[in-house]
């Protein structure tokens, strides 16, 4: 019973730590403003696009965040486009990963620029 109750101790403590773990974005992540105005419709920088069918939402603590949740709010966040131009994957960023500067906000930028994926920073030329 004591051990069961350690145990149970030692893992609740553990989770703060777990939760606090860096998040890895791919080298075709852009950063921007993100806003969810009529699921599946959002804006990016302030210009119209939509949620790809299947697309995730990371909120800061990297769990899913539903888009009816997050309507007229306003995040920075990182986000990958699909093939067919909608938007796949969102990160809603932390204040820390938001200071992680530079970061693109256009596929041209990300092109151009260099990415240590190791230490999730960018590099301009």
């Amino acid at each position: 019973m004591i051990r069961c109750a350690l145990f149970a101790a030692a893992a609740v403590c553990a989770l703060p730590a777990v939760a606090q773990m860096p998040r890895n974005f791919p080298a075709n992540a852009l950063r921007g403003s993100f806003v969810v105005t009529q699921p599946p419709n959002v804006l990016i920088n302030g210009q119209p696009a939509r949620l790809a069918p299947g697309s995730r939402i990371r909120g800061a603590n990297n769990l899913i965040a539903l888009s009816g949740t997050l309507v007229g709010q306003r995040y920075i966040a990182n986000y990958t486009i699909d093939v067919s131009g909608l938007v796949m994957d969102v990160w809603l960023l932390t204040p820390k990963e938001a200071a992680n500067r530079p970061w693109p906000t256009t596929p041209q930028e990300a092109a151009a620029w260099q990415f240590n994926p190791y230490l999730q920073t960018w590099t301009k030329p």
